[in-house]
């Protein structure tokens, strides 16, 4: 009986070595994945014998940190990218291409040709500096619809993921329950559930309820369900074509706008709250700065006059827009989307056949009115050297004026210091972003650094584990090897 006690324990010893020399195998092999959590093989006594369980290194304080950490890093990183792509296209105050450097080159131009009216080269420098000035607002309008439709296409590009994720969920999540019930080893299961939660996690923010038999419920963090034991459906429709005044779709999480401005739990941080953010809010402000630009260069170019006797009107010279002569209210929604359309008014454009000379004496609006065909001719005469207009429109551009409130930008000042306020509203707007992603990637690497610490693999424990566990292993196979010889000459003494 001793001898058959001394085998059986032997043999004990050598499964339960074994299944430790796997377990810290398998810690070794996934050392290098973010993911894997480090197993924990635990020797249980009971029913006669020793077992082996297999435990998962966790920390759900840490776990939940690193999430949030995760979701604002993707917001961040969200908003930081399309306001870089935004400021490379647009330029700032010291791009002599942008808006503001366009309309200081139009003002010096003007003043230039004020000191010399007769000179039609002069004029006609001062024209096509009007015209880089309209080209570039039409850029930038332009480029702030495209990064608003790369955000959208993105946007569904991140719902068709969280969809798949959540599928994916699913499946894990089943695993889970199922090895729970039947008292299986689920280390593995719960690592795929996490890498899955990591990785919903950047596309939205999340929170999660662990419930009995290892079910997990996932919400969004604003409350709404994701996954409450079946996977909730996550829509959006993209928007085909963006203009100023465009309003893009909201994210649906089970049937509750998550995203947009009548969302009754909207989404702080992931994915899709940064690029929401950009599509919705900042690049529009933006649009809106640049349609109040031009709203304002059609009103300061504009010209005034008695066509018909029944009192003064003020009609576009200059710049025109969409809507032809009519000048828009500078401090209303009438500006919405004229960056994109604002031009040079043929009546002065020599490219196609306008006259040069209504730049210096005005009257771009009398050529089709037959009562009084100068009504908007600033020159009393037909001096060449007369040079009030023009310096009337150098100025202008240095009045105070105000604004559409929704640029976010003071109300009143020059159209000059305005652009100017733009470009460095967009400057600081980049540069904040920039310092957000930052700091949340930091932070980011902090909360991953520490949980890495809590639940990750140390090789070189590891290694060393593995050694001490194949002394044991040794051990046992020695006594085993022994018992076996004093069997057998047991067994030969007795024949």
């Amino acid at each position: 009986m001793g001898l058959s006690l001394a085998l059986n324990n032997a043999r004990a010893s050598l499964v339960a070595t074994s299944s430790q020399i796997g377990a810290a195998s398998r810690n070794t092999t996934g050392a290098d994945d973010p993911s894997y959590s480090r197993k924990i093989a635990s020797l249980v006594s009971g029913g006669g014998g020793v077992s082996v369980n297999i435990q998962r290194a966790t920390d759900s304080a840490l776990f939940a940190r690193r999430l949030l950490s995760i979701s604002d890093a993707a917001a961040g990183e969200a908003v930081s990218k399309g306001l870089a792509s935004l400021g490379q296209t647009v330029g700032d105050t010291n791009d002599p291409t942008s808006p503001a450097a366009r309309l200081g080159a139009l003002g010096a131009a003007l003043q230039t040709a004020a000191n010399r009216p007769d000179d039609a080269q002069l004029a006609r420098d001062a024209v096509e500096k009007a015209r880089d000035l309209a080209t570039s607002l039409n850029g930038a309008a332009n480029a702030v619809q495209a990064v608003r439709a790369e955000a959208d296409t993105a946007l569904a590009g991140s719902v068709s993921t969280i969809n798949d994720l959540l599928a994916q969920f699913a499946v894990a999540n089943s695993a889970v329950m199922r090895g729970s019930a039947f008292g299986a080893d689920i280390s593995d299961a719960l690592d795929d559930r996490d890498r899955i939660l990591s990785s919903l996690s950047e596309e939205i923010g999340i929170s999660t309820l662990a419930r009995p038999g290892g079910e997990l419920a996932i919400y969004t963090d604003s409350g709404v369900p994701l996954f409450d034991r079946t996977a909730r459906r996550v829509t959006f429709k993209e928007t085909v074509g963006f203009a100023a005044g465009t309003v893009g779709q909201s994210v649906i999480v089970d049937g509750v706008p998550v995203t947009g401005a009548d969302s009754p739990m909207l989404v702080q941080s992931g994915r899709i709250a940064g690029l929401t953010t950009l599509r919705d809010e900042v690049t529009v402000t933006y649009q809106a700065q640049l349609d109040a630009v031009a709203g304002g260069l059609v009103d300061a170019f504009s010209e005034t006059g008695d066509p018909d006797g029944n009192g003064a009107v003020t009609l576009a010279g200059l710049f025109t827009g969409a809507a032809g002569n009519v000048v828009p209210n500078g401090i209303s929604a009438s500006n919405r989307g004229l960056a994109a359309s604002i031009r040079i008014n043929a009546a002065v454009d020599p490219r196609v056949g306008g006259n040069l000379a209504t730049l210096r004496d005005g009257g771009m609006n009398d050529n089709d009115l037959a009562l009084n065909p100068t009504a908007f001719r600033s020159n009393p005469g037909t001096e060449a050297g007369y040079a009030g207009r023009l310096r009337g429109l150098s100025a202008a551009l240095g009045l105070e004026r105000s604004f559409d409130p929704a640029a976010e930008l003071p109300g009143t000042m020059s159209l000059q210091a305005f652009a100017a306020a733009s470009a460095g509203w967009l400057s600081n707007a980049r540069k904040a972003a920039t310092a957000e992603a930052d700091y949340q990637s930091t932070l980011l690497s902090r909360a991953s650094e520490v949980y890495s610490n809590a639940v990750g693999v140390n090789v070189d424990d590891e290694t060393a584990r593995i050694l001490q566990l194949e002394q044991s292993y040794t051990a046992s196979a020695r006594l085993i090897s022994v018992v076996d010889q004093l069997i057998k000459t047991l067994m030969d003494a007795v024949r």
